[in-house]
């Protein structure tokens, strides 16, 4: 029997074959492998509040909020509102998100992903209080980054140039 050439193999491929199509961007601070796994669980369906590029807005969200250098204490505002995007004006909902992509992940880079987290959390432990009636007032108060002071404002960080303090440096 003659054999096919690999050109005529390809042509009857049938076109709906599945493609993963371009690679998606990587996540700061994580490899590639992590990235590309991230990407996948974010694609499947059954949660609103993880979608394609959920786990790199938590993460960058997080990131944010502990980023002015200093002692003082931080406090986690409420969200105004309750939709996809808005969630994320509450810190405590990004690391939710980032909580629920790393229990779907595969073994290694669910670990990747929770040493990321994890200095995070120590930065965040730090900075944040603790709030003993947090079991009352929150409605998953049973997680331990729900179980933090909160209210008020975040305070805005200030624009490029501006010193942060009311002392100018010299």
């Amino acid at each position: 029997m003659p054999r096919r050439r690999p050109g005529a193999l390809r042509a009857a491929r049938p076109a709906s074959a599945p493609r993963w199509g371009l690679p998606p961007a990587r996540i700061h601070g994580l490899s590639t492998r992590t990235s590309l796994a991230i990407a996948r669980v974010e694609g499947l369906p059954g949660d609103n509040y993880v979608y394609s590029g959920a786990t790199d807005q938590a993460l960058r969200r997080y990131r944010r909020f502990l980023q002015p250098a200093g002692r003082r204490p931080r406090y986690p505002q409420d969200a105004e509102c309750s939709c996809r995007g808005c969630s994320f004006d509450d810190v405590r909902h990004a690391r939710d998100v980032l909580d629920e992509v790393r229990t779907r992940l595969p073994p290694r880079p669910r670990a990747e992903l929770a040493r990321a987290v994890g200095d995070l959390d120590a930065a965040y432990l730090r900075r944040t209080l603790p709030d003993p009636f947090a079991a009352e007032r929150q409605w998953r108060g049973d997680l331990w980054w729900r179980r933090r002071l909160a209210g008020g404002r975040e305070d805005p960080l200030p624009a490029s140039g501006e010193p942060t303090s009311g002392r100018r440096r010299r």
